[in-house]
């Protein structure tokens, strides 16, 4: 709503009638005002009841009686040329009037408390330091007001009102709360010149010509034809040795006669006189050895660098630079070259970016060696890992033949040579390699029932084998134990003197590095008696004389190795003992398993 520009300052209202009055008429002006300007009467909450009811009562000549409420007032409709407005907005602030606070000192409102005055401000005010004086609060300022987002806060006098913000992009405007576009042409606010003709866009507008220009002409800005000088519109208008000549609407090449001095010749289009590069076209006398430098209209001959020149012999001279600066060119050593010089870096360097300096070679990274390599200022080493030897060449690495080295006291078997290392091996049977690597350890195959042996034979363990052995009692024996056989009777008393009372099997297990003589059994009775007597004798299984008896007392007898077996052999001795006790012989057969098998690994 707009409102006069007519602006209500803030009263501050007493008990007194004429201050009422006074107020009560500039509200029924205000209403008078948007009567006669052609607005809408609305209620306005924020000029309060008294003097919104004045307003629209004399706004239309009716009796609103209307109760106070919120309510913000419709944006105002932007033109295409919006219009600076002023809200003017009023407030009356009714006093309530105690009988006691009769011409009480207070501003808006009087209170009687416990007999005395205290004063207060109306919804929208504050109480100043005074104590009697109200000021407004610009909710805006103090941000305690409600509006949203996109809404522009306007204080009013105890309150404020929100204002939704709308604008709309240049060439359009605000029609029925939308943006729609303006016709430039149609309204005549185009800037179309007089040749041109307008059309509208969304937006915006562009001016078309009316007219189109011949060949040779342009078109300028007010829309009239002028003509194109080709002869600086165009790159090469005309050829070498011609000047172009504008005319209107086209142009023509007049060539043009121009005499140069020495050292200089007719540009190409022969308007000007410009310097030969004698440099260039390779005009010069310039000798060997020396650069062609071009002046305006002549040359200048310079020795190239690194030269210098004789003048006695008027040419260019090479300067030795490493007899000039010795020692300060090259770290190493200099090489004069033809105009120059060269540095160069001994054995193991190579020469650094700045060409002059040397830097240690890393040879190791190309390889060298065939194992290891260490690099070292200006050369390297090569070095091999172990198990390895560098050869002769210095280079290469050969293997070490620890087997051959050791002589046997790497492995208790064999010793098996591998690159770079060595490795123990064990006999293929019977054996397994022990948790040091070294040494062979013996497998029980009867522990372990690896073995073949019947369920009638007996296994017996041997270093690196097995045996299976029948134990089995003869006729007229039985059985007492699993290596034990006795007899059960004799029919007379030869009978009884020669055959054994009790046959006994025994095994025994040596190794062919036992050192002879070896006692390997010993016999007697148990228990022994004072008067008794044995006899020994080997009845079979020493046909190549290995073994021997002897007694070592009366009643003690061996049996020992008198001669080394040198390789793994199986034996089966029957030794019979016979006992002299108190006038009778007993005899009695030891049957012994003896096993020569190889010395341990």
């Amino acid at each position: 709503m707009h409102f006069a520009s007519t602006k209500l300052h803030k009263h501050n209202w007493y008990a007194n009638g004429i201050f009422f009055f006074q107020q009560c008429c500039d509200c029924c002006m205000l209403g008078q005002q948007v009567k006669k300007e052609g607005q809408t009467c609305e209620s306005n909450p924020n000029l309060g009841y008294p003097c919104n009811h004045v307003m629209l009562s004399c706004c239309d000549g009716e009796d609103h009686l209307i109760s106070p409420e919120l309510k913000r007032q419709p944006e105002p409709l932007s033109t295409v040329t919006p219009e600076k407005y002023v809200i003017i907005l009023c407030q009356i602030t009714s006093t309530m009037i105690n009988d006691r606070c009769n011409n009480g000192p207070c501003k808006h409102i009087c209170n009687m408390v416990e007999g005395e005055i205290v004063c207060s401000c109306s919804l929208g005010f504050v109480l100043l330091s005074d104590g009697v004086s109200c000021e407004d609060i610009n909710e805006c300022v103090s941000d305690t007001h409600t509006c949203k987002r996109g809404e522009h806060c306007i204080n009013t006098i105890g309150s404020f009102m929100c204002l939704q913000q709308l604008s709309c992009q240049s060439g359009y405007e605000l029609k029925d709360g939308e943006c729609v576009d303006i016709d430039e042409c149609e309204r005549g606010t185009h800037s179309c010149k007089i040749n041109f003709a307008c059309q509208n866009t969304k937006g915006s507008f562009y001016c078309e010509s009316k007219q189109r220009c011949m060949e040779g002409f342009l078109q300028d800005p007010e829309g009239n034809c002028v003509d194109i000088n080709e002869c600086t519109s165009l790159p090469e208008p005309c050829k070498a040795g011609f000047n172009c000549i504008n005319t209107v609407g086209s142009y023509t090449c007049q060539k043009n006669l121009l005499i140069c001095s020495r050292g200089y010749h007719s540009s190409e289009d022969g308007t000007r006189c410009v310097d030969v590069d004698e440099c260039q076209s390779a005009t010069h006398r310039c000798g060997e050895g020396q650069i062609c430098h071009n002046l305006p209209g002549a040359y200048r001959c310079d020795c190239k660098m690194g030269y210098q020149y004789d003048s006695f012999s008027r040419t260019c001279t090479d300067i030795n630079e490493c007899w000039n600066y010795p020692g300060r060119l090259c770290q190493h050593s200099c090489e004069n070259t033809p105009g120059s010089y060269h540095c160069s870096c001994s054995s193991g360097f190579r020469l650094a970016y700045d060409g002059k300096h040397c830097e240690d070679v890393n040879e190791c990274d190309n390889n060298p060696c065939s194992q290891e390599c260490a690099n070292i200022y200006g050369s390297y080493q090569c070095y091999c890992r172990q198990g390895y030897q560098l050869a002769e060449d210095s280079h290469s690495c050969k293997d070490i033949d620890e087997c051959a080295q050791s002589a046997g006291i790497l492995c208790t078997f064999r010793c098996l040579n591998v690159p770079g290392s060595y490795q123990c091996a064990c006999p293929d049977q019977g054996y397994t390699m022990a948790a040091n690597g070294r040494t062979c350890r013996d497998i029980d195959e009867c522990a372990m029932g690896t073995h073949n042996c019947s369920s009638t034979e007996s296994c017996y363990n041997i270093q690196g084998n097995f045996r299976c052995l029948l134990i089995e009692c003869p006729p007229n024996y039985r059985k007492v134990s699993d290596m034990r056989c006795e007899r059960i009777n004799c029919f007379n008393y030869l009978d009884c003197q020669n055959t054994p009372l009790r046959i006994t099997y025994y095994q025994l297990n040596f190794q062919t590095n036992i050192v002879v003589p070896a006692h390997i059994f010993r016999i007697g009775p148990s228990p022994a008696y004072a008067g008794d007597n044995i006899i020994l004798t080997i009845n079979k299984g020493n046909e190549e004389n290995y073994f021997n008896t002897r007694k070592l007392n009366s009643y003690t007898g061996i049996v020992y190795l008198q001669r080394q077996v040198r390789e793994p052999k199986d034996f089966l001795l029957d030794v019979e003992m016979k006992l002299w006790r108190q006038g009778t012989y007993t005899t009695f057969l030891a049957k012994i398993y003896i096993f020569i098998t190889s010395h341990a690994y």
